[in-house]
Order: structure tokens, then C-alpha cells, then sequence
């Protein structure tokens, strides 16, 4: 992996590939998490005496649409990074090339929207080649588009002898790899979210590196249904619940413990307000359906978690956006917070497993919170990432 440690950058007109795709209510940006994120690889660049060219996207525009122009992040990308950034409002191009030459020591500028051009997301290599022209040395620290060949993501490195890891990309590739390569036994994957089907290569994959595997969140219903387990209505995918049986007896050959809730919060209704009650998870009414792990999931999970050294989290264990059916997604963030301030390496990554943190406060208590969802997921399912790949 070749960082930007203690490279000098001296001379040197540097484009970093960063992720600003972040979400806005109306003109406002609601987390700046990715910006925040880039702050240290692009410190460094500067201070070892680059200059710097940044190129990112914003949302998925047909064109040019003044909604997802990157003018409209330039006031709050300066205040994140304590210093001037200056705007390009062209991408590729004699104006583009002239302004990134004109900068001095110590500068940024930020260049207009890639996606404004449909040759990035077409990985058209002489789109690739005209971005390639405002700097000498290429840097992708844009994990969260890692995943996708575009053209300034991983075509671009081609015409780079001098290309490199930012900080944050290299923070996680560190992290996944600690997870499923060398990882600290026990190792526990914490997987939710609402369908199996979105998890499968995943947890296949994660079974040549974990010792214990916890499934929650929607998908659990269908391991129980396969059981002969009653459900209610609770979200379930019939055509799954062979493959959860196999899954089952693979985890058992290979010495992997799955764990299941045992038992569940119901309601009457997919509602914040709806009627609730515990239920075992395998005696769920008609009528009613799962929505949160129950109480005695809650203290069964405990000591699985504080055994382990390595604790990956991806997705929720129940449908937290409803604060009465938080709880068990909260005190499973209580849970990996204490087994990490007491050693454990804990890794979250992956959509709403992320949301969930950062909603109730657990961001700085975990060793590490990925900035990727699909480039996470990708990782995981043991792919080789073609802007990582990139950059060999």
C-alpha cells in the first residue's frame, strides 16, 4: 500500500479523489462527516508542500443540474478544512488546466461536479486522460466510490507513475483487513438489516474469518420461519428459507456459532405508536410482527460481545428510526462501546448500522466507523475494489 507518508510534495499539483456526496435538506448540509474526513490527507499534502486539486460528485445528475453543483459545498469545505478553497466551475478543459496550474503552495481548489460529464461514470478513459492534466500526482482518499470503475476514481491512476493512498482510504482498507484477515479471536459479525438476501455473500465470506455470527434486524424472521417458527407478519423471504437452513449447517460444520434472538418486541402495526408486547421469536401471533429484539436477546448478547476481541457491526437489530423500537439497537452500541473501551477492535460499516451510531452517539466510541456503505458491503463480500486495485 503506498501512503502519503512523509512524501514530499514540493512542487507538486496533487489531485486527491475525495467523497463530498453528502446529504443536503434543501441547501443545507445535514453531515459532514465525509469532508471532515478528508481534512488529514489533504493537511498533509499541503504541509509537505503540494498544492491540491480536489475532484468529487454529488448526488446522480443527468447533466448539468445547479442542485448538484459543488459551488454550493465550497463555503462549508473551507470552514471544515480552516482555509481558502477556491472554485472551478468547469471539470476538464484549457480553464480548468489553467486555473490548477496557476495555484501557488498551499492552495485547494475545487473543481466542478465529475458527474456533470457522463464519461466519468462511463469510466471513458480519454475523459480520464483530460482530468489526469491538472496535476502531477494522483491521491484517491474516496473510499465510498471505490468500488466503482469510473473515470476519476480508478481510470485516472493509469496515467500516474506517482499515485497513493490518502489517509482515510488506507484508515479503511486497514480496518476491514483487520477484520477478516487478522483479526483478534473471538471474532463477532453483528449482521441486520431488514433481508437475507442483501447479506448473502457477505456471510458467506465473513465464515472463513469469525468464530460467532449474530443475526437481527428483519432477517432473523426468516432463519426462524425456515425453523418452523411462527412469525406473524413479520418480514420474512420465503424464497430464503432454504438457504437459511444450509447456512445454518455450514456455520455448524465450520464451528461457527449463529445466534438468534430468542425473543422479540411486537406490534399490531408498522408504527411508532402501535400496541406492543415481548413475544418469543418463534411464537409471534398472527397480526402482529417484530420490530425490535426483546429483553431477553438483549442480556443473551452481552457476554457474546464482551468475549470478543474483534467486533464487526453491520446493520441494525430492529427498526430504530422509531424510538420504541430502539432499544435493542442502542444497547448493542452500549455494548460494543464498553467491549471497546476495554480493548476490543470494533468495526461499523454499511448503511444504516452507520445511521444508527452517529443517531445515538456512538461514533466516537467505536475504533473505527466506515465512511463507505457499498464499497463496505463490497470489501466485505471479499472483492477487490477497482479504485484500491487502481492504485497497485
Amino acid at each position: 500500500m503506498k501512503t502519503i507518508e512523509n512524501i514530499n510534495f514540493k512542487g507538486e499539483r496533487v489531485i486527491i479523489r475525495v467523497d463530498y456526496n453528502v446529504p443536503f435538506e434543501g441547501d443545507k448540509i445535514t453531515d459532514k462527516t465525509r469532508i471532515e474526513s478528508s481534512k488529514e490527507t489533504i493537511d498533509l499534502i499541503l504541509n509537505n508542500g503540494g498544492r491540491v486539486i480536489l475532484l468529487t460528485h454529488i448526488g446522480r445528475p443527468n447533466g448539468f443540474e445547479k442542485k448538484f453543483s459543488c459551488k454550493l459545498i465550497v463555503k462549508e469545505v473551507s470552514e471544515t478544512l480552516g482555509r481558502e478553497v477556491l472554485f472551478c466551475n468547469t471539470t476538464i478543459g484549457i480553464e480548468a488546466e489553467k486555473k490548477s496550474k496557476m495555484l501557488k503552495p498551499g492552495e485547494i481548489i475545487l473543481m466542478e461536479n465529475v458527474r456533470f460529464h457522463t464519461e466519468e461514470t462511463e469510466g471513458e478513459i480519454d475523459f480520464a486522460k483530460k482530468l489526469s492534466r491538472l496535476g502531477t500526482v494522483f491521491v484517491n482518499d474516496a473510499f465510498g466510490s471505490a468500488h466503482r470503475a469510473h473515470a476519476s476514481t480508478c481510470i485516472i491512476a493509469q496515467f500516474f507513475s506517482k499515485k497513493y493512498f490518502g489517509k482515510l482510504l488506507e484508515k479503511e482498507v486497514a480496518s476491514i483487513r483487520k477484520v477478516i484477515r487478522n483479526g483478534k479471536k473471538p471474532v463477532l459479525a453483528i449482521i441486520g438489516g431488514a433481508k437475507i438476501s442483501t447479506k448473502i455473500t457477505i456471510i458467506e465470506s465473513l465464515m472463513n474469518s469469525v468464530t460467532d455470527i449474530l443475526i437481527g434486524g428483519g432477517m432473523a424472521y426468516t432463519f426462524i420461519k425456515a425453523q418452523g417458527g411462527s412469525i406473524g407478519d413479520s418480514i420474512c423471504e420465503k424464497d430464503f428459507c432454504d438457504y437459511s437452513i444450509q447456512l445454518l449447517e455450514k456455520a455448524k460444520a465450520r464451528n461457527i456459532k449463529i445466534h438468534l434472538p430468542k425473543d422479540v418486541i411486537i406490534a399490531n402495526r408498522f408504527d411508532n405508536k402501535a400496541d406492543r408486547k415481548v413475544s418469543k421469536i418463534d411464537k409471534i401471533p398472527a397480526g402482529w410482527q417484530g420490530l425490535d429484539i426483546g429483553p431477553g436477546s438483549i442480556q443473551a448478547l452481552k457476554p457474546i460481545v464482551k468475549k470478543s476481541k474483534t467486533i464487526l457491526w453491520n446493520g441494525p437489530l430492529g427498526v430504530f428510526e422509531f424510538d420504541n423500537f430502539s432499544k435493542g439497537t442502542v444497547e448493542l452500541g452500549n455494548m460494543i462501546s464498553e467491549a471497546t473501551k476495554e480493548g476490543s477492535f470494533s468495526l461499523v460499516g454499511g448503511g444504516d448500522s452507520v445511521l444508527a451510531v452517529k443517531k445515538f452517539g456512538f461514533s466516537n466510541k467505536m475504533s473505527y466507523v466506515s465512511t463507505g456503505g457499498g464499497a463496505m458491503l463490497e470489501s466485505l463480500e471479499g472483492k477487490e475494489l477497482p479504485g484500491i486495485k487502481a492504485l497497485s
